[in-house]
């Protein structure tokens, strides 16, 4: 099984302690995929380290001026932020970016706070799902 799954099913089952050293064993691997750097700012999100979420989003905003970071990425963590708005609006970018981490919106664990917002519905309908 991938760190990547693993730290995604600590992080269903409230488990974020192992959550975030999963997260960080997949990036160490990855060599610092922005991937599972945005995860990792979810997690530390939903364990109430907000600071370090917070410098998760710095460190990918800065790579993007380097490289490719999905749009998508920044809205995993504003969500777990609560930050509904920065989330949308991230995931609007990711639409446009044609992010392949769309495909899972519908269904994506991670996104369940946005649910009920009507411009989360209504970027589901744009994208067909």
């Amino acid at each position: 099984m991938s760190l990547d799954i693993l730290a995604q099913i600590y992080t269903q089952k409230g488990m974020y302690t192992e959550a975030i050293t999963a997260h960080q064993e997949a990036i160490t691997s990855s060599k610092g995929s922005t991937v599972y750097l945005g995860r990792l700012g979810y997690v530390y999100a939903m364990a109430g380290k907000r600071n370090d979420s917070e410098k998760i989003l710095n460190q990918l905003r800065a790579l993007m001026r380097q490289q490719y970071v999905s749009a998508y990425s920044i809205a995993e963590v504003y969500t777990g932020l609560g930050e509904k708005d920065r989330a949308l609006e991230w995931l609007g970018k990711a639409f446009e970016e044609q992010s392949g981490d769309m495909v899972y919106l519908k269904v994506e664990p991670r996104m369940d706070g946005l649910r009920s917002d009507a411009r989360f519905q209504a970027l589901l309908r744009r994208m067909g799902l």
